[in-house]
């Protein structure tokens, strides 16, 4: 801060001059007398700012502004450091009214701002620190608090999102779900009517076979299966299927064939044999008589024989065995008639 150097003082004249030529503020031939001297605007060098020299107005007292505002200056300062330095409470200073003073200050000019009170300068500062603290204070929650809720509302989308995935998964798998049932549900459905559709035409099939084939004998009571284990048959098991019907009742011939054998067969008592064109022989045993010779060709529903007690027998009934292809061992007789179409 650029301050003016004060006006120099008038040389000081005694009205009177001492006597005493010896001693502090004695009198000197050498250095008068003087004349009064007051500074004007002319002999003054102008200052810089707004500060500016006036005439002296009565009083004959008369200062530079400048020499005032830098001891208010220093004043304050002072003042500042020795609150800031002792921590107590700045003494307020107030200002003489000076006379003259106010002539100082320039008619033409605004009057300069009154300086703060010192009371007032270090306890302003102290709220203006407390006042920056509580808003850096009240910042930073307020930017907490908008993170905080940002966050929140990023987890509360996050799980929105998820949400709105696991429906759309959900979604999804309820119509593949839905789509495999339906698709499970055709196939069910298109397999059943399959089955009937072929279940129809094996019927048909059979329908026509049964006009091709025919049962053995008529008025009958299964007796005895195939396979039925017991010390009645020389092999451990049944072999052939039973017919117990009574002495003399008809046998007939299963299906169209050729006669290969007819006659006496030890435990089989009287037995004939008919053979089919695809080789199936057709055994028919313990008949009481025989109506067929060897060669002769049948057809079905034909006479062969009738009904009776002959061989290894505990009655009379007709023992029928199936041997597929001239096969030795023989297979069930109530199977190869069903899937004639016949139901014995």
């Amino acid at each position: 801060m650029a301050s003016n150097p004060p006006a120099p003082e008038a040389p000081y004249a005694p009205a009177q001059p001492s006597t005493e030529t010896f001693g502090y503020g004695g009198y000197r031939t050498d250095e008068g007398p003087w004349e009064e001297w007051n500074p004007t605007a002319e002999s003054i060098r102008p200052v810089r700012g707004k500060h500016r020299v006036a005439k002296q107005r009565g009083g004959g007292f008369a200062r530079s502004s400048t020499v005032l505002g830098v001891g208010v200056i220093a004043a304050v300062s002072a003042g500042g450091m020795a609150s800031a330095n002792t921590g107590k409470a700045p003494v307020s200073i107030s200002m003489p009214d000076l006379p003259g003073v106010g002539s100082l200050i320039s008619e033409d000019e605004p009057a300069p701002e009154a300086a703060p009170a010192l009371a007032s300068f270090g306890s302003e500062a102290a709220v203006d620190t407390d006042t920056d603290a509580d808003q850096s204070v009240a910042d930073a929650g307020e930017a907490l608090r908008s993170r905080i809720m940002a966050q929140a509302e990023s987890q509360k989308t996050q799980v929105e999102v998820k949400a709105a995935a696991a429906a759309a998964k959900a979604k999804a798998d309820a119509v593949v779900k839905a789509e495999k049932e339906a698709e499970a549900k055709a196939a069910a459905a298109k397999k059943k009517a399959a089955e009937e559709a072929a279940a129809k035409v094996e019927a048909a099939r059979l329908a026509e076979l049964a006009k091709q084939y025919t049962l053995p004998t008529s008025s009958y009571t299964i007796t005895s299966t195939f396979g039925q284990a017991g010390s009645l048959w020389s092999s451990g098991y049944h072999t052939g299927l039973d017919f117990a019907a009574p002495t003399g009742t008809l046998i007939k011939a299963v299906h169209t064939g050729t006669i290969t054998e007819a006659g006496w067969a030890g435990a089989y008592g009287y037995r004939t044999i008919l053979t089919l064109d695809d080789g199936t022989e057709i055994w028919f045993c313990h008949q009481s008589s025989i109506s067929v010779s060897v060669g002769q060709k049948v057809a079905t529903g034909d006479v062969i024989g009738r009904v009776g007690a002959t061989g290894n027998v505990t009655g009379a009934h007709l023992h029928l065995e199936v041997h597929a292809n001239g096969s030795a061992d023989g297979i069930d007789p109530a199977a190869w008639l069903r899937s004639k179409g016949l139901n014995p």
